[in-house]
């Protein structure tokens, strides 16, 4: 009789339209290597724009990280309930207009749905929120998602490791949030004290 996959964990991994699509795709890089995690993908139409003008890479690349990938607009997909079980959820990059979205309830696209639901699930959402200078809108809702339990994580790098290439700095920073995820990494770089 075959077995079925059961993954030990499921991440749900979104990409919005700010800038910084790098985090998203080398977020599902680094989940794509784990064994026992299943990723979920969804991608803005901004996210996709901004994954061509930055990376430039084919969107069947960028999909072909993850185990599933969902239309933006499929609001009836599995990622868009509670009784879908997940451990987590990423936006990588999260847009001021998706924060918004997150912070006031509109679930409006997957994006926010599946954001809504891992925050009323009580699960872990993590948003690389992306934008500078912030305005007090960008703060408050901001302060709104942190209240409901979600984690905001701008990609600020590290620089105590002394980063020598754009892609130590995201490597980093990802490192962050697989921890944040409780996911194993072996190659991460971590702060051992002061020479």
């Amino acid at each position: 009789m075959p077995t079925t996959f059961t993954p030990s964990k499921r991440i749900v991994v979104a990409i919005s339209g700010a800038s910084g699509a790098v985090y998203g795709v080398r977020l599902l890089q680094r989940l794509h290597g784990l064994p026992d995690v299943q990723t979920h993908l969804v991608v803005s139409d901004a996210g996709w724009l901004n994954v061509q003008q930055e990376l430039d890479l084919p969107r069947a690349e960028v999909e072909a990280l993850a185990d599933v990938v969902y239309p933006v607009r499929d609001i009836g997909s599995a990622i868009a309930s509670g009784s879908f079980r997940c451990d987590g959820m990423v936006i990588a990059p999260c847009s001021m207009r998706t924060l918004a979205a997150v912070a006031l309830g509109l679930s409006d696209n997957l994006i926010t749905r599946a954001a809504d639901v891992t925050l009323k699930e009580r699960r872990r959402l993590i948003l690389m929120v992306r934008e500078t200078p912030l305005n007090l809108a960008h703060l408050r809702n901001m302060t709104s998602v942190t209240e409901m339990g979600g984690i905001i994580f701008p990609p600020v790098p590290g620089l105590y490791q002394r980063p020598q290439t754009i892609e130590e700095m995201v490597d980093h920073t990802v490192s962050r949030v697989l921890d944040l995820l409780d996911l194993p990494q072996a190659d991460a770089v971590r702060w051992n004290g002061l020479a």
